[in-house]
C-alpha cells in the first residue's frame, strides 16, 4: 500500500477564506443592504458615545466597509486628513501598485459616482489619492488601480485649505461625498466629525448632495450637475455692480427701505416746485436786486437807527 494512502484527506491549510468575504458578497441583496445600513446605524451610534465618554475610554467606531488610500506623502502630515484617519485606524494605507478591489476615486475615471455603486461599496469599500492639488502632472494615477475608478459630480471643499473652491476637497471630504450620494450619510457623518470643520462640508453642499443621492445612476448624476452649473452661469451674468455708473440701472441705497408712497409724493412735491414761468423767475430776481441795490432805503432807516440808540 502506497505511504499515505489510508489517511484521511482534510481541509487544506495555508489559504483560509476571510468571514467578511462571505458576507460583503451577500450584501448584493437588497435585504443585505438594509442590514448594512443598520451596521452603519450601529456605528454612528458608537462614534456618538464614545464623544460623550472619556477620551481614551471608548473605541473608535468601526466602519463597516473597508476604507483605504494611496499616501504620496505631498501633503504636509499634520494637515492631511487621510493620515488622521488612518492614525485612528478608520482606514489602511496602499502600497503604490496594490489594487483596490473596491470603488476607487480618481481623475482617471470616466463615470461619476452614483447611487448605482450603493452595493459595490457596501461589499468592497471606497479607496482615494491622498495627492497634492499643486502635484497632479506628477502623480502617476495609473499605478494606483481599482476594479471600479470613478469620479465625484462638482462639490464645494470646506477645509481651511481650499475653503470655498470647487472640487478640491480632501480625502474625508471625498469619502464623505461618495457615502452620501450612494445613500449611507451615517458613515459620512461619522468620518467628518472628526474634523472641526467637517460640519460645513455637507451645509455647503446640502442641495447637491442630497439631488445627487436621488439619481439612479451615473448619467442621472451628471444631468444634475449639469443643471447646477448652467444655473450658475446664468447668476453671474445677472449680477451687476450697484457703484457701476455705466450700467444705465438706477439703485437704490440697500441699507434703507424703499417706501413707494414716499417717493411719489416726494416726486409730485420736487415737480410743482420746478414749474415756474420765466416772467415770475425774472420778476423775483429783478425785486431781489433792485431792494439790495437801493441806497435810499438804507438811508431812511439810518435815523431810526439813531433814535434807538440815544434812548
Amino acid at each position: 500500500m502506497k505511504r499515505g494512502a489510508g489517511r484521511s484527506v482534510g481541509p487544506k491549510r495555508g489559504r483560509r477564506v476571510p468571514p467578511s468575504a462571505g458576507a460583503s458578497t451577500s450584501r448584493r441583496d437588497p435585504h443585505c443592504l438594509d442590514a448594512f445600513a443598520e451596521e452603519t446605524e450601529a456605528a454612528l451610534r458608537a462614534c456618538l458615545e464614545g464623544e460623550r465618554g472619556a477620551e481614551g475610554c471608548v473605541p473608535e467606531a468601526k466602519i463597516p466597509c473597508p476604507l483605504a488610500m494611496w499616501e504620496l506623502g505631498h501633503c504636509d502630515p499634520k494637515k492631511c486628513t487621510g493620515r488622521k484617519l488612518a492614525r485612528k485606524g478608520l482606514l489602511r494605507n496602499l502600497r503604490l501598485s496594490q489594487k483596490f478591489p473596491g470603488v476607487v476615486l480618481s481623475p482617471l475615471a470616466a463615470v461619476c459616482v452614483s447611487p448605482a455603486d450603493r452595493h459595490i461599496i457596501a461589499q468592497n469599500g471606497v479607496a482615494v489619492i491622498d495627492c497634492s492639488w499643486a502635484k497632479l502632472e506628477e502623480t502617476p494615477f495609473k499605478k494606483m488601480r481599482g476594479g471600479h475608478l470613478r469620479l465625484l459630480p462638482y462639490l464645494v471643499a470646506a477645509n481651511p485649505i481650499n475653503y470655498g473652491r470647487p472640487c478640491k476637497l480632501s480625502c474625508v471630504e471625498a469619502f464623505a461625498a461618495a457615502f452620501c450620494i450612494v445613500g449611507f450619510p451615517d458613515l459620512a457623518t461619522i468620518l467628518l466629525r472628526k474634523f472641526k470643520w467637517g460640519k460645513t462640508f455637507i451645509e455647503l453642499n446640502k442641495n447637491l448632495l442630497e439631488k445627487y443621492a436621488a439619481c439612479q445612476c451615473h448619467e442621472e448624476v451628471l444631468g444634475v450637475e449639469k443643471d447646477f452649473l448652467a444655473g450658475v452661469e446664468e447668476i453671474k451674468e445677472e449680477e451687476i455692480d450697484p457703484f457701476d455708473v455705466d450700467s444705465g440701472k438706477e439703485f437704490c441705497n440697500p441699507n434703507r427701505p424703499i417706501n413707494s408712497s414716499r417717493i411719489t409724493q416726494s416726486n409730485e412735491e420736487s415737480e410743482e416746485d420746478s414749474v415756474s414761468t420765466p416772467d415770475d423767475s425774472s420778476e423775483s430776481s429783478d425785486e431781489n436786486s433792485s431792494e439790495d441795490d437801493d441806497p435810499g432805503k438804507f438811508l431812511q432807516e439810518q435815523p431810526i437807527i439813531n433814535q434807538l440808540s440815544e434812548k
